[in-house]
């Protein structure tokens, strides 16, 4: 419904043509890949890839087709990971439908269309996490086993403990569960 209204508002703009719509972040690479839009319009969260997977993905393919992330996460931590991903554009959902045309627009000509707010509030906390840190806490934040973890990313068991225990004392947490509530928290997980 969300994907339908924003296309239907895009649509209305006489210099702005949606091209496709996708589902999920994989469905959404497939017709980047595809149509070679200008511009592509993503959430954070989305089944299989995430949209920051997928900005990641664009980039290091080299596609040319700029990304904006448009999302309910009013966090700086999202905000600065999307811009490390290569996002251009990063906005909220209850911005004007207004900001987001024009936020099209100047991604377009290759500016950058960010929050205000959030930009200000971006880098004044820094992720403590690395990648891989990062993607052993998400694991197991669904419930994966360290075993489970260990298959899912080719690593061992040992090393997946290393990196919970790293990520757990970075973030100064009792425990992994504590660890995910307060990295998703910050928006870093």
């Amino acid at each position: 419904m969300v994907r339908g209204a924003l296309a239907a508002l895009l649509g209305i703009e006489r210099d702005v043509d949606v091209v496709g719509q996708a589902a999920d972040g994989a469905e959404a690479l497939r017709l980047v890949d595809e149509l070679r839009p200008d511009v592509l319009l993503t959430d954070i969260e989305m089944p299989g890839v995430t949209g920051l997977e997928a900005a990641a993905e664009i980039a290091r393919r080299g596609l040319g087709t700029r990304v904006i992330i448009l999302t309910t996460f009013a966090r700086a931590g999202y905000l600065r990971r999307a811009l490390e991903a290569g996002a251009s554009g990063y906005l909220l959902k209850d911005s004007p439908a207004e900001m987001l045309a024009n936020a099209v627009r100047r991604v377009h000509r290759g500016e950058r269309a960010v929050d205000p707010e959030l930009a200000a509030e971006a880098w004044t906390e820094r992720d403590p996490l690395t990648d891989r840190e990062r993607r052993v806490l998400r694991l197991a934040s669904e419930g994966l086993s360290g075993a489970a973890i260990a298959a899912r990313t080719n690593l061992t068991e040992g090393t997946v403990r290393n990196y919970l225990s790293e990520a757990i004392a970075k973030l100064g947490a009792a425990n992994r569960v504590e660890a995910a509530r307060i990295a998703r928290t910050k928006g870093w997980l």
